[in-house]
């Protein structure tokens, strides 16, 4: 059995989740075993991850969590692949299509000594053009300088590493350090920020990998608009906007 396995939360994905498991299907790095966790679904997004699991060229597991909620279903799908045997998680989301060299990316950074390890996120190219892609990029530096500069990321608040913002569905992390930092918060989207700080108290193995890259969903960003969308990030929440649209 493989020591990475790879979560993909999903939460009515039907349209966009046959991409994602293409791009796994389609990594260098095969060795690793699947697990989707199908979020309180009731579109077909549980059968087309069956349906795959019968040609994936890797084990495919997909369990349920009927409680609605990224952060929920990820420490769901973590704390299944732990109890299972996994010692090195990643995860990406169902709307995001992993480059071929990311799972190879993350099992070097944390063969390596990388704790918790994030790479690159880019716009995905077939759902906005140019001009949404640069908003896109604009959005994820903006967000990353924030987090930098933010008074309550500064390390005089007990923190061990400085602050650089990893993004939850482009991440690596031990089994072990999962376990030690009390994983995922149990909550609504956003919940990276949340986890990336109960790492930063426990650890300075945190790591950023250039091959680990993984192209990202800007529907939020066609959903709210520039601003709606960093003040999802911000946890401003959607504001007029109601549910996450993911």
């Amino acid at each position: 059995m493989s020591a990475l396995w790879v979560i993909v939360p999903a939460h009515q994905e039907a349209a966009r989740i046959g991409a994602t498991l293409d791009a796994l299907a389609a990594q260098r790095d095969r060795d690793f075993t699947l697990v989707v966790v199908d979020n309180a679904s009731t579109d077909g997004t549980a059968a087309l991850a069956r349906d795959f699991a019968r040609r994936a060229p890797f084990a495919v597991h997909v369990v349920g969590e009927p409680e609605k909620g990224v952060g929920c279903a990820v420490d769901t799908g973590f704390r299944y692949a732990i109890g299972h045997g996994a010692t090195l998680l990643a995860r990406t989301d169902a709307d995001c299509l992993p480059r071929p060299g990311w799972t190879a990316g993350a099992r070097d950074a944390l063969r390596h000594g990388a704790g918790l390890v994030c790479g690159r996120v880019e716009a995905r190219r077939d759902e906005h053009g140019p001009l949404g892609r640069a908003a896109f990029r604009v959005l994820v530096r903006t967000a990353a300088l924030f987090g930098r500069v933010r008074p309550a990321h500064h390390r005089r608040h007990g923190y061990l590493a400085p602050y650089r913002m990893h993004a939850g569905n482009n991440m690596a992390i031990t089994a072990a350090l999962y376990e030690a930092v009390g994983g995922m918060p149990r909550r609504p989207s956003p919940t990276d920020r949340l986890f990336l700080n109960r790492v930063r108290r426990r650890t300075t193995a945190i790591a950023h990998a250039r091959d680990m890259v993984v192209e990202n969903s800007t529907r939020r960003l066609r959903a709210y608009g520039l601003i709606g969308t960093a003040r999802w990030y911000l946890d401003k929440g959607p504001g007029r906007h109601g549910e996450d649209p993911r």
